[in-house]
């Protein structure tokens, strides 16, 4: 309970409400740069691999 008052301690309802949103969003972006940045391997081994 110390760790969440001492992080969040002082917040309205409503920035805590935003914050969970912007983590929440950063977390899909993360997972869709993990995928694009696999694609990418992938289509430069298949690239290498033709010439």
């Amino acid at each position: 309970m110390y760790k969440w008052r001492q992080r969040y301690g002082g917040m309205e309802a409503s920035e805590l409400k935003r914050i969970k949103e912007l983590e929440e969003e950063n977390s899909r972006l993360k997972k869709m740069y993990a995928n694009l940045a696999m694609e990418l391997d992938v289509a430069k081994y298949i690239i290498e691999k033709k010439l």
